[in-house]
């Protein structure tokens, strides 16, 4: 049996092929925020506009979406670490935003039916609250469809930080944006990570020290 220090993750390419299958579906900003974050599943389907700043290119992760008795609760993260600030890239505000304009248009064609209250980001076609198996399910069916290794929606987390450890991403930003204790939890959970990083760490300083040895023995001359 897998320990907890086991993780089947994605490469890179494969993150990238599932993203460019779920192109044009309705929660597929959700998708995008949790591949390119690490965020937490409930974290994501907690998330507000109000706690969205789409032209500074960050979110504030307030409040988490979990379930008692199969019921969906909204409450407080956990920890202070996971009350945090995380930044966005071009290509995530881009997708919130075309996010955005079809969640008004469907808030629209719903009129009066809208249950919409809590300004959530990611709701069902009336804004209530997705339900977060109801997001798990739908990530293995277009998994299924994309024809790539089967994973868990959780593990769109642990792709998220083997992607940016092994992209030189510094432990400390990268611990911080998962919303992690220490930064010692971080490196204790991608462990596996950590070899590849120190091995390219060699040749980085390496090539760095000889390539300066033969400018300086070109100076010389």
């Amino acid at each position: 049996m897998p320990s907890k220090r086991e993780h089947t993750t994605w490469a890179a390419e494969e993150l990238a092929r599932f993203l460019g299958s779920i192109d044009g579906e309705r929660l597929a900003a959700a998708f995008v925020v949790l591949a390119t974050t690490g965020m937490r599943r409930g974290e994501a389907l907690g998330l507000r506009w109000s706690d969205v700043d789409l032209k500074g290119g960050r979110l504030s992760i307030v409040q988490t979406v979990t379930t008692v008795n199969d019921k969906i609760v909204i409450t407080p993260p956990k920890t202070a670490r996971s009350r945090r600030l995380v930044s966005l890239d071009p290509e995530t505000v881009a997708a919130l935003r075309d996010h955005r304009r079809r969640q008004n248009e469907e808030r629209l064609r719903a009129g009066e039916l809208w249950a919409g209250e809590g300004d959530l980001v990611f709701t069902d076609e009336i804004g209530q609250t997705v339900h977060p198996s109801a997001l798990s399910r739908l990530f293995a069916s277009y998994v299924r469809r994309a024809r790539l290794p089967a994973i868990r929606l959780h593990d769109l987390r642990h792709t998220y930080a083997t992607v940016a450890l092994g992209a030189g991403v510094h432990p400390k930003i990268v611990s911080e944006r998962l919303g992690h204790a220490t930064t010692v939890v971080t490196l204790d959970l991608y462990s596996h990570v950590t070899p590849t990083i120190d091995a390219e760490a060699a040749t980085l300083v390496a090539s760095r020290i000889f390539d300066g040895r033969g400018a300086a023995g070109e100076a010389e001359r």
